[in-house]
């Protein structure tokens, strides 16, 4: 599905680490394929060393680094992500190690560090964490949002993001989103983000599958059964 997705050419393909069925070898597998026709955004399974370096040793252009609350995680973040001595990555992976140290030290600049703020303490936070060196870029998770606050009432909701929006804008960084589709990713651009994801694995999958039942129920005679 990756490769499949990757050769729509989007701008991006994100791998969600955190909440999908990856393990280290088909992550390797999905970078390599994906990687090779367009950047590949890892969302990290949690912010922590471990998480991170092994997202960029296997390759991915970006890291979205989940549930960042206060700046300690934005440096936190920041550090695993980046060599020294802006950071503590370690010096390894299959794939940083092929053209040796010099090549590794000039991927680290092209690397971007994305933090997920997704929680009202994110929020209470958002301007702090925007203003620490080394971030690349923000985004937003609305679903966690929404958890975090006990409501998916939008009026509450859309003015976190508009907060967190205005954070990101004040120190020139981008904003992403989650949107879900491409109307709601154009409304977003037009309101200043610069990043939306638009399709998801799972809905066009499933959705595909609820089309095609339905217009075969439609098409198909009466007593038929259909596979």
């Amino acid at each position: 599905m990756a490769e499949f997705a990757a050769h729509a050419k989007p701008g991006a393909v994100v791998l969600d680490l955190q909440h999908g069925l990856w393990e280290r070898g088909t992550l390797e597998s999905a970078i390599g394929v994906a990687g090779a026709q367009v950047p590949v955004i890892a969302r990290c399974a949690e912010n922590s060393h471990s998480a991170i370096a092994q997202a960029l040793d296997a390759g991915a252009a970006s890291v979205l680094v989940p549930l960042v609350e206060t700046v300690d995680d934005a440096y936190r973040a920041i550090s695993a992500g980046r060599y020294p001595p802006a950071g503590k990555r370690s010096a390894g992976g299959v794939r940083p190690l092929r053209a040796g140290l010099e090549a590794m030290r000039a991927a680290d600049r092209e690397v971007a560090i994305g933090l997920m703020i997704e929680t009202v303490e994110g929020v209470e936070n958002v301007e702090a964490i925007a203003e620490t060196p080394g971030v690349d870029y923000l985004f937003i998770g609305t679903g966690d949002l929404a958890l975090s606050r006990g409501t998916s009432d939008s009026g509450v909701i859309d003015s976190d993001c508009e907060r967190i929006l205005r954070a990101a804008t004040a120190n020139g960084l981008p904003c992403g989103i989650f949107t879900g589709n491409v109307r709601a990713a154009r409304q977003a651009f037009e309101r200043g983000y610069r990043m939306g994801v638009c399709a998801n694995d799972i809905d066009l999958v499933k959705d595909g599958f609820l089309a095609a039942r339905e217009d075969a129920r439609r098409s198909l005679p009466d007593g038929c059964l259909s596979f």
